[in-house]
């Protein structure tokens, strides 16, 4: 019973690591602010790193819409 704790503990641990890296490497890309994966995962993020990121991608890309999950209610502009 103990290894298979061990196992799916490791697993999250992996995956938790791979989601991080993937969503940092998107918000601080001075490529595209529209990458899917990144939007996906950066929009389903809680508020303060949802908003630390959409932070970062302002300071980026300001001049350009913000993606899902970066931008006000009428959706043209940053919040």
């Amino acid at each position: 019973m103990s290894r298979i704790i061990l196992v799916v503990l490791v697993v999250l641990i992996a995956a938790t690591g791979f989601i991080g890296q993937r969503w940092y490497s998107y918000v601080s890309n001075t490529t595209s602010a529209y990458d899917e994966v990144g939007i996906e995962i950066n929009s389903r993020l809680p508020g303060p790193l949802n908003k630390w990121g959409c932070d970062k991608l302002h300071a980026t890309f300001g001049e350009v819409p913000p993606p899902y999950g970066c931008a006000s209610a009428d959706g043209t502009s940053w919040r």
